[in-house]
């Protein structure tokens, strides 16, 4: 362990639930604390399910705000008081509010800014349209940016017009260890255990970018083929215009929506094929994950993140966005496939030990300074 002069790093996250982006951040937290360095883990507010996951070296500093845009005073005090030498932040929002907050305190910490999602969300309109212009405005002030694929480097520098030579892309980490040891716990319920019905797994927020209603028309079609189930993992807004399709689809006792699950691998472990139908993303955490659990995988052709991963549809078939039809088609090809690939075989690719030193290159965290773990 480095005891003296241990590097100081700053992790800037909303909170502890359950998206990706907290996930890296819990991960590179505890990575780097492990290794030596001191970690302060800065959350607007300290909720979710992963507190339990941070080891008791992240020293956490909860602004406890009910929205980013309150903590901007405050982050500014936290970096005129501590001055950590490096600064990462996660999520446009949040990125925004580092680059003011580090202006404004006039410190020489050195800022990283991680974009998350793919830029075609700007397009939406409204809010999307603001951020867009803030995103032109401020990254171009932050020390460096991390993009989740390579495909989203290239929209950070075609679209918004930032230097390409600050931008890096480094995927998210995936624990293949991790995973099997908790892909052993299979869940109870009562179709993954029958083996006589496929049973479809889904995962992500019930929001509109995951796009939940094309994957269930088309596996109305897929049910009515093959008798199969449907499993969505995940929880939100949504949630009622969902459950509403499955009645109107005539699905209800074919598609069960159990809500957010802390242990997913158990679930896909269990199950026969993952389908991703997102209208966009970023680096696609839980597609990853499926595949970590030996799961051949569906997805769409979506920015950015699945044609990277399946490398051009090596790994699993990839779809049009919001075409039904050539999703059940997928899906179906690949519950009769006698052959899928070896998908674990991609995952190790993603491995945290290789993505650390990543992260630990652009912050410039000194060799000398941290003892790499696999």
């Amino acid at each position: 362990m480095t005891t003296d002069a241990a590097h100081h790093i700053a992790v800037l996250v909303p909170s502890l639930r359950g998206g990706g982006a907290e996930r890296v951040a819990v991960d590179l937290s505890n990575h780097f604390a492990m290794c030596g360095a001191r970690v302060d883990l800065l959350l607007v507010r300290n909720e979710g399910p992963y507190a339990g996951a941070l080891r008791k070296e992240v020293n956490i500093v909860d602004f406890d705000k009910d929205r980013a845009t309150r903590c901007l005073l405050p982050l500014r005090r936290y970096l005129r008081a501590e001055r950590p030498q490096v600064m990462l932040s996660f999520l446009n929002h949040i990125n925004i509010l580092a680059v003011i907050a580090k202006r404004l305190s006039r410190v020489d910490t050195r800022l990283i800014v991680s974009e998350r999602n793919s830029l075609v969300r700007f397009r939406e309109g409204g809010l999307n349209r603001v951020l867009r212009s803030l995103t032109a405005l401020f990254y171009p002030m932050a020390d460096g940016i991390v993009a989740v694929s390579q495909e989203m480097k290239l929209e950070l520098s075609r679209d918004l017009g930032l230097p390409d030579k600050r931008i890096v892309a480094i995927p998210n980490p995936v624990d293949t260890e991790m995973i099997a040891g908790l892909s052993r716990h299979v869940p109870s319920h009562p179709w993954l255990h029958d083996r006589e019905k496929p049973v479809i797994l889904a995962m992500g927020r019930l929001v509109a970018q995951k796009n939940f209603p094309v994957l269930l028309r088309a596996f109305h079609r897929v049910w009515r083929s093959h008798g199969a189930k449907l499993l969505v993992l995940g929880e939100g807004p949504l949630r009622a215009k969902l459950e509403s399709q499955v009645v109107d689809l005539g699905i209800r006792d074919h598609v069960d929506l159990v809500g957010f699950q802390d242990n997913p691998f158990g679930w896909m472990a269990a199950s026969d094929v993952f389908v991703s139908a997102s209208r966009y993303e970023g680096f696609p955490n839980a597609l990853v994950q499926a595949m970590a659990c030996g799961l051949p995988v569906v997805s769409t052709d979506c920015p950015t993140g699945p044609r990277e991963i399946l490398e051009d549809g090596r790994w699993g078939r990839l779809v049009p966005v919001n075409d039904a039809e050539a999703l059940a088609s997928a899906i179906i090809k690949t519950l009769d496939d006698p052959t899928p690939p070896d998908v674990r075989t991609r995952v190790k690719a993603y491995q945290p030990d290789q993505i650390f030193r990543q992260y630990a290159q652009i912050l410039q965290i000194p060799d000398e300074q941290l003892r790499y773990t696999a």
